[in-house]
């Protein structure tokens, strides 16, 4: 067998997702790091925010726990978005719910609202704090592997 599968097997997967969340700065760069690590090679993958913030370390470090590099990744919002050309935009905040759904009148894409914490708003020792961008991370993950499936590399 050639190429690659996806699990559901009856699904293909999109070509392009966004992920997108109030300021850009920890879901939608967290996400976006994930499945770039995962899936790069088939799915063309992109974060935006309502507004673009600073990129927090926290989530940095959360990736790179994963041995995912998003440091270098820059904050931006709907308007400095080069390409719109998604199949599959993922809200990860409401207020970047409202923005997708307005985008998408103009444009044929699938939106999906997968509701997420926001682990900025956690307090407490420094572990405690990275103990809920772990937990964002995770759950993340766990929606991403479950929504795409695993990606098998192609067979020769």
């Amino acid at each position: 067998m050639t190429g690659f599968s996806t699990v559901p097997s009856n699904t293909a997967p999109p070509g392009a997702v966004l992920f997108c969340c109030t300021q850009n700065a920890i879901r939608s760069p967290m996400a976006m790091g994930l499945m770039r690590h995962f899936y790069g090679r088939v799915i063309f993958t992109d974060a935006v925010g309502v507004r673009a913030g600073d990129l927090d370390p926290f989530a940095v470090a959360a990736l790179d726990e994963l041995g995912i590099d998003i440091s270098k990744y820059r904050p931006k919002d709907f308007d400095q978005l080069e390409d719109t050309s998604f199949d599959l935009i993922v809200s990860l905040s409401p207020e970047a719910q409202h923005k997708a759904v307005d985008l998408t009148r103009t444009m044929a894409c699938e939106v999906e609202y997968w509701p997420t914490f926001d682990p900025s708003l956690a307090q407490g020792t420094r572990e405690q704090v990275m103990d809920s961008y772990r937990g964002v991370r995770d759950q993340l993950l766990k929606r991403i592997r479950g929504r795409f499936g695993v990606i098998k590399a192609p067979t020769v």
